[in-house]
């Protein structure tokens, strides 16, 4: 069945601090072959004067330029994340306010683990598709946290992504098609007054991460009738380097087609930020014509699979705004020591 929505612009936003894998197998006296394991390098880190709601921001402010839309004309923004600077304020209005969107539109915050901000890409999408609207606003974004000397802290990272969502006829990548496959999975969680999550080690690989993405990822495909050779492009949820290209594997799908969008290696898992960041790192270099891949997840769990294919109006878009690897390649390290303070990982004790 035709769609009548897709991304009209997009954008991403990357810290410039980075931390090396090494450096924390260093402090905590992790084996190298840990962080090895993982398959990443490195990590970003947001600033001391940064947060999940500025990242959204940048985000967002890249996916209107590319986008040329009037913010006034976005009645819809919705902000996932699982590290909101505000336990009760929405980020999503001070956004809305920031970039101009305010006062006439929708705003909500969304809560699905990793999964939020494809949460709120599903539904821009269905308020354009249904002729509420015709441009919405999606954000995914995080300042990943960690205990400190988990082995989750390899990869926990910072970032963000926005998508402009509008009519089929605006679009850079047309939608093709959206399936979703949730369940009730504890893989992974925090308690209301928990400082850093928990995770079920292995759990969070079988039956979590892979059995949702394949779940999704077949409905979409025996739904509109393709098969894994007709995607030109896949991007997966990134919670490490492997995963992604296992996950591939299983379903048919070379590492050629991933690796293009496989962004944690160098960035981290930035959660809310990890598939949809491999999505506009695609969307910066993906020909009119081709076909995309994309299926996020979140841990609780759920994932969503779309299709898009990319018309002629991305190349005419694209230099509007910084690309991915801009962000990527501008980088600045720190020690532990650093790190740690602008996280928060160390707390100064008043007496």
């Amino acid at each position: 069945m035709p769609r009548n929505s897709g991304v009209v612009g997009w954008g991403a936003y990357v810290p410039r601090y980075r931390i090396k894998m090494e450096e924390i197998a260093r402090v905590w006296g992790w084996e190298p072959s840990v962080p090895k394991g993982l398959g990443v390098v490195e990590k970003a880190i947001a600033g001391p004067d940064e947060d999940s709601l500025t990242m959204g921001y940048e985000a967002a402010l890249n996916a209107i330029r590319r986008a040329g839309v009037d913010p006034a004309e976005i009645k819809a923004v919705f902000f996932g994340s699982e590290s909101k600077p505000y336990a009760v304020k929405p980020a999503a209005t001070i956004i809305a306010d920031a970039l101009g969107i305010s006062p006439e539109t929708m705003a909500s915050d969304l809560e699905f683990a990793c999964r939020a901000g494809s949460e709120g890409l599903r539904a821009a999408l269905a308020l354009v598709e249904a002729g509420y609207m015709r441009y919405a606003l999606a954000i995914g974004s995080d300042t990943a946290q960690a205990n400190p000397g988990n082995v989750l802290e390899f990869t926990a990272a910072s970032g963000a992504a926005a998508f402009v969502v509008g009519p089929a006829s605006e679009s850079v990548a047309v939608l093709e098609g959206v399936y979703t496959y949730v369940t009730d999975t504890p893989d992974f969680w925090r308690g209301a007054h928990s400082k850093y999550p928990l995770h079920g080690e292995g759990f969070t690989g079988e039956p979590a991460y892979f059995a949702h993405i394949i779940g999704a990822v077949k409905g979409l495909m025996e739904n509109l009738g393709l098969r894994p050779e007709d995607f030109d492009y896949a991007i997966f949820h990134q919670p490490n380097g492997k995963f992604p290209l296992r996950v591939g594997a299983r379903l048919g799908i070379p590492k050629e087609k991933i690796l293009p969008g496989l962004v944690t290696p160098v960035i981290g898992n930035t959660y809310n930020g990890s598939a949809l960041i491999g999505f506009a790192r695609v969307l910066d270099q993906a020909k009119p014509g081709q076909r995309i891949l994309v299926a996020p997840f979140g841990s609780g769990a759920g994932s969503d699979a779309y299709s898009f294919v990319v018309t002629d109006k991305v190349e005419e878009r694209r230099d509007k705004a910084p690309k991915v690897d801009d962000y990527i390649n501008r980088k600045k390290y720190v020690d532990y020591g650093l790190y740690a303070k602008m996280r928060g990982i160390i707390e100064r004790i008043l007496e």
